[in-house]
């Protein structure tokens, strides 16, 4: 089953555990994502510490086909994000609960 976090959990999250204004805590959630994107835009890498890094990558023009009427269709080149998780994160990802 698929749980979907949005933002306006995590600006709970952050009002609930730091104990700043709801709308100081959508600033703060807003800094923070614009700061990555920002970052991965100019530098097209940003590395997070104990998370994981974040780059992008160029994908090439290429044929592709509607499935249901089998036309083929150019899809455009693009650039697309990738995430590699750090060690520390797929490691916490695989802990077993031994409880």
């Amino acid at each position: 089953m698929r749980i979907n976090l949005t933002k306006k959990d995590l600006v709970n999250l952050i009002y609930m555990q730091l104990g700043f204004s709801k709308k100081i805590s959508e600033s703060l959630l807003d800094d923070f994502f614009s700061t990555i994107v920002l970052n991965l835009k100019t530098e097209e890498i940003l590395k997070l510490s104990k998370f994981g890094t974040f780059s992008i990558r160029e994908k090439k023009s290429r044929i592709g086909r509607n499935p249901k009427t089998k036309e083929k269709k150019v899809i455009s080149s693009r650039k697309v994000v990738l995430f590699k998780p750090s060690k520390e994160f797929k490691e916490f990802v695989n802990l077993k609960d031994n409880g």
